[in-house]
């Protein structure tokens, strides 16, 4: 089955939840380039997420990711993955809406902890207690994640292909970003 992609659909949701690898593995499907913008910020700076947060602070950070952001979504249509605090900001919210669509993938906690425990690279997670500081985040993040337009559940048994599966099932309910074509 092949596809047309109408609008840039864009990953939103926790670190850990997929975002990166369940969206390359739609963009493959879609045929559409497949962005990340921590990478693009990552390839501006010259340096890490990490680094930047500890150098230029996370203020800073957020509003390159914004620019970054805006830059992805003016380009061309895509798959982008965004940081996992990228939809909280009000402005990044309202261009992905006006320019693509935003899909949440929704992970419970004790799933992203299973995936983010044994990794250094989460800037945020970098406290005394780091099971703690997620679950603080989730809770503080839960509501304004879902205000994103599609919602998809990430399960433990699920591979990389069950999600991109699932991810497409609910899009093919979007005529306006996605149409099967053939």
């Amino acid at each position: 089955m092949a596809f047309r992609v109408k609008k840039s659909i864009v990953m939103v949701g926790m670190m850990g939840a997929g975002k990166t690898a369940v969206g390359q593995a739609l963009a493959k499907r879609l045929g559409v380039d497949f962005l990340d913008s921590d990478e693009e910020i990552v390839k501006a700076a010259n340096m890490s997420i990490a680094e930047i947060f500890t150098r230029d602070g996370e203020p800073f950070f957020r509003d390159r990711e914004s620019e970054v952001i805006g830059r992805l979504l003016d380009s061309k249509r895509a798959v982008l993955s965004t940081g996992g605090g990228a939809f909280l900001a009000d402005r990044n919210r309202d261009m992905i809406t006006d320019k693509g669509v935003s899909v949440l993938l929704r992970a419970d906690l004790p799933l992203l902890w299973n995936r983010v425990r044994h990794k250094d690279t989460r800037p945020l997670l970098r406290t005394a207690d780091p099971r703690k500081t997620l679950t603080d985040i989730y809770n503080a993040r839960a509501p304004i994640y879902a205000l994103a337009d599609i919602a998809v559940d990430a399960r433990p048994e699920y591979s990389i292909e069950d999600m991109c599966d699932a991810v497409i099932a609910a899009l093919k309910t979007r005529p306006d970003v996605l149409e099967e074509v053939g």
